[in-house]
Formats: C-alpha cells, sequence, structure tokens
C-alpha cells in the first residue's frame, strides 16, 4: 500500500530482498541470441539509431574517435532502455534514482578531466579564461569557470533524474484518482493518461539523449 506520493520511488519496498534493482539488467539478460544473429527488424532499427548517434557525436568531437561514440552510444542505450522499463506497470524505475544517474554521469566527468589535466595541461588551463577577459576579471572567472565544471556531472545526474519522477509523480496522481472518479470522469482521466504516456516515452528518448550528447560536448573540450 502507497503510504505517500514518493513511496514508489523507494527502492527497498520488500521486507527481506529488494528486487528492484534487478529491472536494471535483466531485460538484457532475456533478449534471445536471435538478436545478435539474425538481422532481424529490431537489430537494424537499433543500427540505425546507432549509426545516427554516431555521425552527430563524430562532428561534435571534430575528430577520429570511435572508442569514445561507441561508449556515448552504449551510455544512450543503456539510458534509454531503464528509462523505457520504468514505464511498465509494477517496474521500478532506476533512472529516476540519483544513485543510478550519478554512478553514471560522476565516473564519466572524473576520468575526462583526468585524460584533459593529465594529457592537454595547457588547454585546460586556457579554458579557465576566456579569450578576451579583462586583467580585472581573470580571477573571478577562474573561479567561476571551475564552479561550473565540478558543478557538471551533478547537474547531468539532476536533469535525468528530476525528469523522470517529474512524469511518474503525474502518471500516480493521476493513478490514485481515477480509482475514486466517476463513470463521467473516468474517460477523460484515461485519455490524459494515454497522452502522459505518451509524452513519458519521449521524455524517456529524450533525456538519454541529452545526457550522452552533453557527455559528448564535455569530451570534445578536452580533445
Amino acid at each position: 500500500m502507497m503510504t505517500n506520493l514518493f513511496s514508489t520511488f523507494d527502492p527497498a519496498t520488500s521486507i527481506k530482498v529488494s528486487m528492484n534493482w534487478m529491472s536494471t539488467f535483466i531485460g538484457i539478460m532475456m533478449i534471445p541470441m536471435a538478436y545478435w544473429t539474425l538481422p532481424n527488424r529490431t537489430m537494424m532499427l537499433t543500427e540505425k539509431i546507432s549509426m545516427k548517434l554516431h555521425e552527430e557525436m563524430k562532428m561534435l568531437l571534430g575528430k577520429s574517435s570511435n572508442s569514445i561514440t561507441l561508449m556515448m552510444i552504449s551510455m544512450f542505450m543503456f539510458i534509454f532502455y531503464n528509462n523505457i522499463m520504468g514505464l511498465l506497470p509494477y517496474v521500478f524505475t532506476s533512472s529516476s534514482h540519483l544513485a543510478f544517474s550519478m554512478t553514471l554521469a560522476l565516473p564519466m566527468w572524473v576520468s575526462i578531466m583526468m585524460f584533459g589535466w593529465i594529457n592537454h595541461t595547457n588547454h585546460m588551463f586556457a579554458h579557465l579564461v576566456p579569450s578576451g577577459t579583462p586583467s580585472a576579471l581573470m580571477p573571478f572567472m577562474v573561479i567561476i569557470e571551475t564552479i561550473s565544471n565540478v558543478m557538471r556531472p551533478g547537474s547531468l545526474a539532476v536533469r535525468l533524474t528530476a525528469n523522470m519522477i517529474a512524469g511518474h509523480l503525474l502518471m500516480s496522481l493521476l493513478g490514485n484518482n481515477s480509482v475514486s472518479a466517476n463513470s463521467i470522469i473516468l474517460p477523460m482521466i484515461m485519455m490524459i493518461q494515454v497522452g502522459l504516456m505518451m509524452f513519458e516515452m519521449a521524455v524517456a528518448i529524450i533525456q538519454a539523449y541529452v545526457f550522452s550528447v552533453l557527455s559528448t560536448l564535455y569530451t570534445s573540450e578536452v580533445m
């Protein structure tokens, strides 16, 4: 029984063992082997999406970096899969937790920063002071750029989490109201639920795309 509105995002709903986080990986384990060997429609659609993302990320990076685009496409697919899984009834939404999004954003950002400061130190120092900055404002610009750089993993994680929580809260509110709704209002609530579900599917794709593209932009700054 739901005690409050946010109890749907509680990862420990079971008294003994919580199987909620299994939804993050169980779908991958259920994919049949024919998916990887036969040229079926799902595989062809996945390849088209991957190639389109690869072209866009190569354009952002500006140079040959196939390994980086492969990592970002894998991150897009992983986030997209978990966002879609959260739309299924009685399935735990792992992407609505900071533990999930921060685990993706923080190691990625730390590795990018380590690569940049070790291999392109002068380039990283030049990023702290934009061109054309007056001499009197240079110390303040260094502080502002440093703070904005440190905030990047948090902004990536919070953006993904907040957008997933917002839609699920709306669906929870409408679902609770539909139980006590009369026969006149119920069809309207059902139509709103269907529209909201379509909107959440679009949000699931957009948030995965935004996360991967912003990660690619952050990487392009240190290449």
